[in-house]
This record gives structure tokens, sequence and C-alpha cells, in this order.
């Protein structure tokens, strides 16, 4: 029963935002443990830290383009634009037009570029990070950085990983092509 309910979930999710959620059901239906603890999981990703949605979703979007430029990609801007994110904020996220977004957005943007590159660069824009939202603020940076990193690797690991496709924000369609850029189309 408790299958039963948690896949009536799955499928509400999928409507929502038309998103294939396969992955999620082989999880629930091949052992029930794992999927409680992929939803424990959840709480991690969802943890705000009192920010706003477009730092939240700037750190969110350009961390999926890492690892995903198709499905995952998509089901975030579509989050994004629920939350409130202006349109014109999520395609110069996804395409890293810098200059289209305010200054607090495009560090964000830049510093979590450089953390996932790895480069010391992101130290020099931690403590404007930092001052602007507090360490409460930081953390949910982080955890939405890192916690996006997992759907991709959970989705190719289990074989339901597929292949770049665009991404629509609103009635404007950008092709992402690599994890420090994207194109218009």
């Amino acid at each position: 029963m408790i299958k039963y309910i948690l896949n009536k979930m799955l499928i509400s999710m999928q409507k929502k935002y038309d998103y294939d959620v396969t992955y999620m059901q082989d999880v629930l239906s091949a052992d029930l443990s794992a999927f409680f603890k992929y939803l424990k999981f959840q709480s991690m990703a969802d943890y705000r830290g009192g920010l706003p949605a477009a730092p939240l979703y700037a750190a969110k979007l350009r961390a999926i383009l890492w690892d995903d430029c198709g499905p995952c990609t998509q089901l975030l801007v579509n989050m994004a634009l629920e939350a409130g994110v202006p349109a014109t904020q999520v395609s110069a996220i996804i395409n890293k037009d810098l200059a289209a977004l305010p200054d607090e957005l495009a560090q964000i943007v830049e510093f979590t570029d450089l953390v996932l590159a790895h480069n010391p660069g992101a130290d020099d824009i931690r403590p404007h990070i930092r001052s602007k939202w507090g360490d409460k603020g930081l953390i949910a940076i982080a955890f939405s950085i890192s916690s996006c990193r997992v759907y991709p690797a959970l989705k190719y690991t289990l074989g339901h990983g597929k292949a770049c496709s665009r991404v629509v924000v609103n009635e404007q369609t950008l092709t992402p092509t690599d994890k420090n850029s994207a194109v218009t189309g």
C-alpha cells in the first residue's frame, strides 16, 4: 500500500512538471528502504537557509548544467519559474550572461562554476556571498550545488540518462552546450 501511495506521488510530479520519473519508480519498486533514503536526501536538496528563490536556482541551474543538459535541467527551469524567478534571469543563468544578471546572482553563477571546477578563484567570491546571505545562505548554496549533481549521476547509473536536449524557458529555447555556456536557438 505504501508503494502505491508513493508511486501516486511520483506520477503527480511527472504530470506537474512533464518529467520522467521512471528512475525513481524503479528505485521504489526494487527497494522501499532505498527509496526512503532517497526521500531523506530530498530534505538536504530542499534546504533554503533563508535565501530567496533566485540565488538558490542560480546555483542549482549552474550545477545541473555540469552533469546534465536535458531533462533535469528542464525540471529545474520549470521549478525556478514556478518559484517566481523571472524568465530573463533563468535564461541569463543558463547562458552565463553575467551582464544580464543582478550582481548578487552573477556572483553566484560565477562562484558555482568556480566551485565545480575546483578553481581557487571561488575563495575570492565566497566572502561576498557570506556577507550578503550569511553562513546559512552559503550552506544553502553548497547544498544546492552538491545535491544537483546527485540526480544525473543516479539516473545515468541506473540507465536512465538522456542525451542532451533543448531547454525551454517560457517561449525561448536554449541549447546548453557545455558547463560554461549555452546558446539560444
